[in-house]
């Protein structure tokens, strides 16, 4: 079967064209039939395309995320927008025509609630029908400034007072101290280094091997009824006037000397676990400081300048309200009469705790102690064991430092070398704190945190101290004033052991990046040509750390005047 063939043409109608002279597409006046009356918006390849209408959302929220660009237009059709139209709104009628409630605000309602309900069994009351409306109360007659001001909120009492004295709340509350530096930078210093501390907190390094050198001095055992301590078994700390407390400077130190002369210590870092200590844990530091170091023959002495601050202990120092200095100098709690009071407190809490009827004479005498200069005067060396460490890092790096033991206490019939220090309470109003007398015995943890918090940098450098002495136990004594107004006597209020390295291990404090901030100033020291003289200091104000290249004969004419000053002061008794 074979379809029919047909040999007529589809039909093709032409459709009528407009020539748009100025453009394409239909001129306004050439639209197409089935296209007129409807909206048109001009279309371009750069526009964003979103939705084709939207009739439910605001204009606000329209293309909120082209909105605040300047110099582009907008995305929005404008004829496809909602356009209010007068003759189409007045053939609607509001049906309630009852007025509301004027609002008084977002939480009005819940707020009037509140207010209805307070008071005890208000709302139970109020439930039962029992409420009943009170009568206005008489107008109140302000006839003097007192009265207003007594009606007045507590909150614009305190703003009135503060306006008086010209100062904003927080100027007063929070005074702004700018700090002065620890040393004053000369002009012929040069910055050799500038390093940011948290990233010296973060720099790492293997932990070294540690031998034992020699032991100085002797040793008293712990006195055990200072386990017992409370609030209301107290007691009075009592004052060592005729111990005598060491704080040598690594230079001056004859053992330190004595190893420096050996081949076999030469190009070691020698210091001290006080100095070692401070550099561990300057990351947490707050203010300022500086330490000396000396390149002889490829070693290095880290030291402290002698009429430095750098022994005292800070109060408050990472605290959010640090003691300020005030007006009156002999005020006990400006910081640097805090500072005399703390540290005076921990050498006396450091002896107190101990006995002396089990002393353990160590191998070599007391290197400071001179018995024909001090044993006439009637003084005694402080109960401190002076153990020389040497720290290896390898080929190299080698430290040999000074660590301090405080005493051993018995413990399952084992000898267990220990530390002392001590936390001081002086005004918990002025400090913000709870009082210890209070917490101390309920809540210790708790007191023990806020002292973390007020005095990081401190107690981290004390367990630095004990690990690098290799203490095995830390003694911490709780001390207060007897009165706030008396910084001159004290009781123990209570006292706790802590292990080191656990103790470590709680406040995020790594051996690792410990020696890592030392290694990491001991580098940039080697890295410098020859001989010479340097102080690292921490910035006033800023948590920076520099190191300086100052001229050998930096700090010499201050040591030689107070010389002069002691010599003088002999002659004269």
């Amino acid at each position: 079967f074979e379809p029919k063939r047909s040999n007529q043409m589809a039909e093709f109608t032409t459709p009528k064209v407009f020539i748009n002279a100025n453009g394409w597409g239909p001129t306004e006046s050439n639209l197409p039939e089935q296209f007129v009356d409807l909206p048109y918006a001009p279309f371009g390849k750069n526009d964003r395309l979103g939705r084709a209408a939207d009739f439910t959302a605001p204009i606000f929220y329209q293309n909120r995320q082209f909105r605040g660009k300047r110099g582009e237009e907008s995305t929005i059709n404008e004829q496809f927008q909602y356009k209010y139209d007068k003759e189409d709104d007045a053939q609607f009628a509001l049906v309630d025509t009852s007025k509301s409630a004027p609002s008084k605000g977002k939480y009005s309602a819940s707020k009037n609630r509140w207010s209805q309900a307070k008071g005890r069994g208000a709302g139970r009351e109020q439930a039962k029908g029992k409420a009943q409306e009170q009568k206005p109360a008489a107008p109140v007659q302000l006839r003097s400034s007192k009265d207003r001001a007594r009606l007045q909120p507590q909150g614009k009492k305190k703003w009135n007072a503060l306006r008086k004295n010209d100062r904003k709340p927080w100027q007063k509350r929070f005074p702004r101290n700018d700090r002065q530096a620890s040393v004053k930078v000369m002009a012929d210093w040069q910055i050799l280094e500038e390093i940011d501390l948290s990233q010296l907190s973060k720099l790492s390094a293997p932990l070294p091997k540690v031998t034992d050198l020699k032991w100085c001095g002797f040793l008293d055992s712990y006195d055990d009824k200072y386990e017992h301590i409370s609030v209301k078994n107290s007691k009075k700390l009592k004052r060592h006037e005729n111990i005598e407390f060491y704080y040598v400077t690594t230079m001056d130190d004859p053992v330190i000397e004595g190893l420096a002369v050996e081949p076999k210590y030469a190009g070691t870092v020698f210091a001290t676990d006080a100095i070692l200590s401070h550099l561990m844990t300057a990351p947490r530091s707050v203010f300022p400081w500086d330490v000396v170091i000396q390149k002889v023959n490829d070693s290095m002495f880290i030291d402290k300048r002698d009429n430095s601050q750098f022994d005292f202990l800070t109060v408050n120092e990472t605290s959010f309200d640090v003691p300020v200095p005030t007006e009156d100098p002999d005020n006990i709690n400006n910081p640097d009469k805090l500072s005399l009071e703390a540290t005076m407190i921990n050498q006396n809490f450091s002896q107190q705790i101990l006995k002396q009827d089990k002393r353990v004479n160590l191998e070599f005498p007391n290197p400071f102690f001179y018995e024909d200069e001090n044993g006439a005067a009637g003084t005694q060396p402080a109960s401190v064991a002076y153990r020389y460490r040497h720290f290896n890092f390898g080929p190299e790096l080698d430290i040999v430092a000074r660590c301090e033991i405080h005493g051993y206490v018995m413990k399952r019939e084992e000898k267990l070398h220990m530390t002392a220090f001590t936390l001081n309470e002086w005004d918990s109003k002025l400090a913000g704190t709870d009082e210890w007398r209070q917490k101390i015995d309920s809540q210790r943890g708790a007191v023990l945190a806020t002292e973390l918090k007020n005095n990081a940098a401190k107690m981290a450098k004390w367990i630095a101290q004990s690990i690098l002495a290799g203490a095995d136990q830390m003694k911490l004594g709780f001390v207060s004033r007897l009165t706030k107004a008396n910084a001159y006597e004290h009781v123990i209020l209570g006292t706790q052991f802590y292990k080191p390295t656990d103790f470590a291990r709680q406040i995020s404090l790594d051996q690792k990046h410990m020696w890592g901030a030392v290694k990491e100033i001991v580098s940039i020291i080697r890295r410098q040509k020859g001989d010479g003289k340097f102080v690292v200091m921490r910035d006033p104000n800023k948590a920076v750390l520099r190191i300086y290249g100052v001229p050998p004969n930096t700090f010499e004419d201050d040591e030689e005047n107070e010389g002069i000053a002691e010599e003088e002061e002999e002659e004269e008794d």
